[in-house]
């Protein structure tokens, strides 16, 4: 008898959780896209090469700018709400969408932390390229942004003199 009164719950808790797990299907958040390169775009502030344009959406631009790629399971929630939370606190962080916005010298600080943090594998996040292999930069890829980099610094101190 208890066996069944507690089969019964069990199973009123599960139908419970499957209805909301339905429900909340009908929550999406907006989605994190921008068609056209836009005016405020990096690449209308400092010259960015076809190949490092290509490195950069590889591993940065989902979660840094407005050109967000979403996989499959962006379509189920609660995992959506998590890529968004991620993607607003990546752009946050920063934004080559908006990359124009910033002073020079925050452009600057800007390209020297995304030197920083490929160089201490701190970008792209591990949780990251678990999922998206192709993410992980090579040590050719690094040494291509970092010249890249370099060289978009000193134009942006050019720029200002």
């Amino acid at each position: 008898m208890v066996s069944t009164k507690c089969t019964r719950s069990v199973k009123k808790i599960l139908l419970r959780l499957f209805a909301i797990l339905i429900l909340i299907q009908f929550i999406q958040p907006v989605r994190n896209h921008g068609a056209q390169v836009v005016l405020n775009d990096i690449s209308n502030v400092i010259a960015v090469p076809d190949n490092i344009r290509g490195i950069l959406k590889k591993a940065c631009y989902d979660c840094h700018s407005e050109e967000t790629v979403y996989p499959w399971y962006a379509n189920i929630q609660p995992l959506n709400w998590f890529l968004n939370n991620h993607i607003q606190k990546g752009k946050s962080e920063l934004n080559f969408s908006e990359f124009r916005m910033y002073s020079t010298r925050k452009q600057q600080n800007k390209l020297s932390a995304i030197e920083n943090s490929f160089n201490d594998n701190s970008m792209p996040l591990s949780s990251y390229t678990i999922v998206h292999r192709r993410s992980v930069l090579s040590s050719e890829e690094k040494a291509l942004l970092r010249n890249w980099i370099q060289s978009s610094k000193d134009s942006l101190i050019r720029k200002n003199f």
